[in-house]
């Protein structure tokens, strides 16, 4: 191994760190993204030439491994206690108060510091390297998220030996701060889960601790978390005399800390630095509650102690939920672009936070029978920074009477007269009509995408012109359009024109897996639809069969064959389908032959295998006639146990399931 590979595969390394810092922590990056790319595709090169030359903390180390089957508990080095609240000036001056009463002194200096709205996580270093991360939980310990941890980008994964020195650091310590998610991230992904048929996170903090939680850290990685360091220890102890050095110190060593901070010396001071965040709190990219309130002198931390619960030293000043009691003046029903039918209410407009509502979301006919909702009611409504405009109570007192209409959620779409369906178990209405224009730009933006039907050039622009000029009115038009067509269409020339039609020509050649991906059938993603183009070998097999005969395919469940039936069994997209039979899309495909040494059997798959990957083993499964299965149950014929298998093993064992290792497998699925 030369020295001069060894010496180029850290400076790449080095240089990407560096960059990382300049976009994800200082918010000013220095090359755009198609150079850092190259960087890190240089890296991935050299490192899967050279696996040898992989370590822990190198930038292509963020996300890497299988899924996790759950998370540890971690006793905290010293207990993350949450802090008392105030609510008023008056109570901020009483807390204050104490302050001066138990320390005996009255030149008590503060640091303030906004109250992020996201998930606490201690994130502990050994040697500069992150070894662990550890959310809250009760506060004495809790659950070890390491893995997702490193996938946030604002988190070093490792900090040099002289940077350490240099910021007075010492080898092992832990830094406490705040994970969110910001609210860009929040509504990106929210729409993301729309388009998926997913339900929606209520709120960014919500979003923040089913992230964190996750067990596939890929998924963390895509939902661009942030974490910001407000607390640095030694063995559980804060570790310099000041909190305002502490965040200094942090800063220094790359640690992102947010700077809208304000050191005080008076609560003069402190309390104009929250008055001028409660205006302003609307212009941050991420949501915050509050202003946190902490003695700056460590000494004087130490001092005051805490009482059972909080520290003495520290209080949360919370700002007042910003909200209004208005009329619902009637419950209007809007459709999303997956077909969700969501109710929302008709207020009478109403001030609130600068912004005068008229539209508040609730959610579902769930939520509405919760609150006990009326049309003619008099309700509280709150919103927050980003947040879609919610009703939180209904209001019944003398001055706001009840009112007495009730409201029905509609049998047929208000946009296509399309059936109206809710799912067994689920909460949402839905149209299940694919051409229903509310639906359409989302329903051709996913037929035309790269994993779907190919059609480049059918970007948001194009679409959107399409469907408002009528020229498409479901996917199926696609494939009707001329020259001519897009010719009418602004920032259309003739080459763009044939380029488009050329794509759209070309995808009637893709494989029937395709087909049925781009039908955008509700929970049938890219690889259920490869079983079942692989299973029933034509679409006109999956539009003929039930519910029964659809969970026999692989990963076919309850949920996921009710949605395919519901699909086919409305009129309009019976329709959409004989247009594009017409249109000359591809509808047969090669029906898969399994094996039959396995028929029958299922498998659960558990802990680190050696000879093969996990979709390896599942291939290996699924291709001699059995079937893999995410849970063990008293149904599960054997448990394929690997090293460091948890919980799964465990219940095999309890219901006497046979388990069985990687060699035992091969022997029943190949031999």
């Amino acid at each position: 191994m030369s020295a001069a590979l060894e010496k180029r595969i850290e400076a790449l390394r080095e240089k990407i760190r560096h960059h990382e810092h300049r976009y994800y922590v200082l918010d000013a990056p220095e090359i755009t993204d198609a150079e850092f790319d190259k960087l890190m595709n240089e890296l991935k090169k050299l490192e899967a030439e050279h696996p040898e030359l992989v370590t822990p903390d190198s930038p292509t180390q963020r996300v890497g491994g299988k899924p996790r089957e759950g998370f540890v508990k971690v006793r905290h080095s010293s207990p993350m206690l949450s802090l008392d609240n105030a609510y008023s000036e008056e109570e901020l001056r009483d807390w204050e108060r104490r302050v001066h009463e138990l320390s005996g002194r009255s030149d008590v200096e503060y640091m303030c510091e906004l109250k992020l709205d996201g998930m606490s996580l201690a994130l502990h270093y050994s040697g500069g390297q992150l070894v662990r991360g550890i959310t809250r939980g009760d506060g004495s310990e809790g659950e070890d998220v390491t893995s997702n941890v490193r996938t946030v980008r604002s988190i070093p994964l490792s900090i040099g030996k002289d940077k350490l020195k240099k910021a007075g650091i010492p080898a092992e310590f832990e830094v406490r701060g705040e994970m969110l998610m910001p609210l860009a991230a929040f509504r990106r992904m929210n729409e993301e889960r729309e388009k998926q048929g997913l339900s929606q996170f209520a709120n960014p903090r919500n979003a923040t601790a089913g992230t964190v939680r996750q067990l596939e850290p890929s998924i963390t990685a895509q939902r661009r978390m942030d974490f910001f360091g407000y607390m640095l220890l030694k063995d559980g102890h804060t570790y310099f005399d000041r909190q305002s050095k502490a965040m200094d110190v942090l800063e220094a060593a790359g640690f992102k800390v947010n700077p809208n901070r304000k050191f005080a010396k008076s609560l003069e001071e402190v309390w104009a630095f929250i008055q001028s965040w409660e205006a302003k709190r609307d212009s941050l990219p991420y949501e915050i509650d509050g202003i946190v309130v902490k003695v700056d002198r460590t000494a004087l931390q130490q001092e005051l102690g805490f009482t059972g619960k909080a520290p003495r030293w520290a209080i949360a000043y919370k700002y007042a939920a910003r909200g209004a009691v208005t009329q619902i003046e009637d419950i209007l029903v809007q459709v999303g672009r997956t077909g969700k039918l969501t109710p929302v209410a008709a207020l009478k407009p109403v001030p609130i936070g600068g912004t005068t509502v008229s539209r508040a979301t609730l959610h579902n006919m769930d939520e509405i029978e919760r609150l006990g909702v009326k049309i003619g009611d008099w309700v509280e409504v709150e919103r927050g920074g980003d947040v879609i405009p919610k009703v939180v109570q209904v209001v019944d007192d003398k001055e706001h009477p009840r009112g007495h209409k009730n409201f029905h959620m509609p049998e047929h779409c208000p946009v296509c007269s399309g059936n109206v369906v809710r799912t067994e178990g689920e909460v949402d209405h839905r149209c299940v009509n694919a051409n229903c224009p509310a639906k359409l730009q989302g329903t051709i933006l996913h037929f035309a995408s790269r994993h779907v039907m190919d059609i480049d050039g059918l970007g948001e622009a194009l679409v959107n012109q399409l469907t408002e000029r009528g020229l498409v009115k479901n996917v199926a038009d696609l494939y009707r359009l001329t020259k001519d067509d897009l010719l009418k269409l602004e920032r259309m020339g003739d080459k763009s024109a044939q380029n488009v039609l050329a794509e759209i020509e070309a995808s009637k050649k893709l494989p029937l897996e395709r087909v049925i991906y781009g039908l955008g059938i509700r929970f049938v993603g890219e690889r259920t639809a490869q079983f079942l183009a692989e299973h029933f070998g034509s679409l006109d097999a999956v539009m003929k069969v039930g519910a029964e005969e659809l969970e026999e395919v692989n990963e076919v469940g309850p949920r996921i064959a009710e949605s395919i039936v519901e699909f086919f069994a409305d009129e309009h997209n019976r329709q959409l389908v004989s247009d594009l039979r017409k249109a000359g899309l591809t509808f047969t495909g090669q029906k898969k032959q399994k094996g039959t040494k396995l028929a029958g059997k299922t498998f659960v798959l558990t802990g680190t295998l050696v000879r093969h990957t996990r979709d390896e083993a599942k291939k290996m499964i699924e291709d001699a006639g059995g079937r893999v299965s995410g849970s063990v149950s008293k149904k599960t014929d054997y448990v394929v146990a690997g090293s460091d298998a948890g919980s799964k093993l465990d219940k095999a064992r309890e219901l006497g399931v046979s388990v069985i290792g990687e060699k035992e497998l091969e022997e029943l699925a190949v031999s």
